[in-house]
């Protein structure tokens, strides 16, 4: 496997990317907030109503009422800009490292591989297909929290494809390339080693991909997994679905540039949907216990959270305009090697697992495959999207009814 260009040196963490916007957001909110604080409002998302509060009582009863709630709003916007600091500054100098060693490649295509889980055993295979913008190993996380590695221990021979680094030539790829070419390679590979169809199950992006994969290659998949796949990309909010388009001309020139969305800007756009989240999150972080397996778990989630992948230029253009601006899947136009993408044609059984505490997929975009495909089974975890997968409840909320539907599909699976 090539060396990423810009993988980060010994000890070192990037995150939280890009550094610079979420300071800048957290300065903003500061200064808003001070600003404002002649008209402010307890309910305000921008301000910490409880704190002011409590200030302000202690000042009514030490009978020091004068200039009482400008001191306390800035008192309170300075004990949240030191929590920030002191969160990621915990985050980054944290001791906790993932140790996991990869599975055996059994396939592999440019930086892309295909990683067996159950190398050597007869169970029914099922291939995993991730996001192309965040790396694969979000499903193999870490000691106890590796969906691949129980799977592995309960029947189920899963293989992870990992997409890799986009080079010279998967820049040049539009979405047919990834699903048409280089993931039905993928799951032709899978399928001779095992010597039977798969199950492929998709998470996120990659279960937007993998309905036109099942879609195309029924004589290879027997049954389908989503599990928080994005798919009406107006359901729950049109207007900030518009308004993610609208950013497509601004990143053109890099787009061009690169022939690629680069990972910062790609983090930009998730963080601009919701400005205050990271800053709140590290300030939580940072009033935890360090040694904790929560504080564990959170460590080893950032780590993935900013070791993202770029985009493909094309895909990109996709994703933004047609996914977000015109809600294509949802409406039949998204078409792959020149033909129309329709879960209905999907007569396979089908798993489809909608988070009901996603922040990253609306419940509401990824719950109309459930309606759509004849054979789906909806399972809504009450988890966000990605500690369905990978967080502390993640065997109860995700792995073991994924098992039992697996199983139920295949008696031959233990």
């Amino acid at each position: 496997m090539t060396t990423r260009p810009d993988a980060p040196g010994p000890l070192m963490r990037r995150g939280p990317r890009p550094l610079l916007l979420h300071l800048t957001l957290a300065t903003l909110r500061s200064t808003v907030s001070r600003a404002m604080s002649p008209h402010w409002n307890a309910d305000w998302p921008t301000s910490s109503g409880a704190a002011v509060l409590h200030g302000l009582r202690s000042a009514v009863r030490d009978g020091n009422l004068e200039g009482a709630f400008p001191a306390e709003v800035m008192a309170e916007t300075l004990r949240q800009d030191a929590a920030l600091i002191a969160g990621i500054a915990a985050y980054r100098r944290h001791p906790w490292r993932r140790t996991l060693t990869d599975p055996p490649t059994v396939w592999s295509e440019g930086d892309s591989r295909l990683l067996d889980y159950g190398a050597g055993t007869a169970a029914s295979p099922v291939l995993f297909v991730p996001s192309l913008i965040n790396r694969a190993y979000v499903l193999d996380l870490a000691e106890g929290h590796s969906m691949l590695r129980w799977l592995a221990q309960h029947g189920v021979r899963p293989f992870l494809l990992d997409w890799g680094w986009p080079g010279e030539t998967e820049r040049r790829f539009t979405l047919t390339d990834y699903v048409a070419g280089r993931m039905e390679r993928a799951i032709t590979a899978a399928a001779e080693l095992t010597g039977e169809p798969l199950v492929l199950a998709g998470y996120c992006m990659g279960g937007t991909l993998a309905v036109a994969a099942a879609q195309r290659r029924p004589d290879l998949i027997r049954g389908l997994t989503l599990l928080a796949a994005p798919w009406d990309f107006h359901a729950a909010d049109r207007t900030q679905a518009l308004q993610v388009a609208a950013s497509l001309p601004l990143l053109e020139p890099a787009l061009t540039f690169n022939q690629a969305l680069p990972v910062d800007l790609l983090q930009s756009l998730f963080a601009l949907l919701d400005p205050w989240g990271v800053p709140d999150k590290y300030r939580g972080f940072s009033r935890l216990d360090q040694a904790s397996d929560r504080a564990k778990l959170i460590v080893a989630l950032e780590d993935w959270l900013n070791d993202g992948v770029p985009l493909a230029a094309e895909v990109a253009r996709v994703c933004l305009g047609e996914w977000y601006g015109e809600n294509a899947p949802a409406r039949g136009t998204w078409r792959i090697a020149g033909l129309p993408v329709d879960p209905r044609a999907i007569a396979m059984p089908a798993f489809v697992a909608v988070p009901r505490q996603d922040r990253i997929v609306p419940p509401d975009s990824a719950r109309s495959l459930a309606g759509l495909i004849p054979k789906a089974a909806l399972h809504e975890p009450a988890a966000g999207h990605i500690g369905m997968t990978a967080g502390a409840r993640a065997e109860r909320e995700l792995w073991r009814p994924l098992l039992d539907w697996l199983q139920n599909l295949s008696p031959s699976m233990i």
